[in-house]
């Protein structure tokens, strides 16, 4: 049967950022569909919420407080799930975002903020977790979440686009490099309704210009990310490794605008 190629009974993974919003949505989605569930994020509360999701259809979770900005807690994040479960097929880098921020207002340290949370953690990870998975099961699938933000050209997201950008870059190369044991995807979202974009859904005129400038009309829901996130962690997409999947609307422009202050002269005293 086909539908058994988007199953992933019994395999184990790990989810970072999983406390809220698309992470969690993931994480328990990869349980309803037959996985085991490490999840991590900084939050303790909302790690055992979402393991008591877990729990409820039937599978294991474990939850691990992890800063995804800290090596030395990646590593400890891959040894555990390895010694709690015994193996690692599935990784999914969910953690990152950046608030937004004019780019003459961006300093050096905000930007290499943005590019260490974006793009060397999760890639940190992969390294760790790839080793994990190729020792344990001698294969494995790790999804990255990106955004349409790396492809588009979004006012005041400067930092956030070019690090999503260096993620996606990052993907397609590494996964040439870790095939065919290890298949490495991304998922391009575009606005989807969590805590990150409630200042545009809770504010009537962005939500109504997001909505008009989203073909599909409405925000995605992290099940949509979810959905898209099964299809590249199970064998459904055994032969797709390298790819950025864009889960966005139909979007093919910006669905909201961020005003930026002009660029003027410096006054002179």
């Amino acid at each position: 049967m086909i539908l058994d190629r988007f199953k992933v009974t019994d395999k184990v993974a790990i989810v970072t950022g999983a406390g809220q919003g698309i992470g969690r949505g993931i994480a328990v989605g990869l349980a309803e569909a037959g996985a085991d569930v490490v999840v991590a994020a900084r939050t303790r509360s909302d790690l055992d919420e979402v393991v008591a999701l877990i729990e409820a259809t039937g599978r294991r979770g474990h939850a691990l407080t992890t800063d995804v900005m800290q090596t030395d807690q990646l590593e400890s994040l891959v040894a555990e799930a390895v010694g709690t479960f015994g193996r690692l097929d599935i990784l999914i880098n969910n953690a990152g975002g950046t608030q937004p921020r004019p780019g003459m207002l961006t300093s050096e340290r905000y930007f290499e903020t943005a590019m260490r949370f974006n793009v060397t953690s999760p890639f940190l990870l992969t390294k760790l977790a790839a080793r994990a998975m190729v020792d344990t099961v001698g294969s494995g699938s790790v999804v990255n979440i990106s955004s349409r933000s790396a492809d588009m050209v979004l006012t005041s997201l400067m930092a956030y686009g070019a690090a999503k950008a260096a993620l996606n870059r990052m993907t397609e190369n590494l996964a040439a490099e870790l095939a065919p044991r290890v298949r490495i995807n991304a998922i391009g979202c575009g606005g989807i309704d969590t805590q990150g974009l409630a200042g545009v859904l809770e504010n009537d005129a962005m939500r109504r210009q997001f909505e008009a400038k989203t073909p599909m009309r409405r925000p995605g829901q992290p099940e949509d990310i979810a959905c898209a996130a099964l299809y590249l962690a199970s064998p459904a997409s055994a032969w797709v490794t390298g790819k950025i999947l864009q889960v966005d609307g139909g979007c093919s422009s910006p669905a909201f605008d961020i005003p930026t202050p002009a660029l003027e002269p410096t006054e002179q005293a």
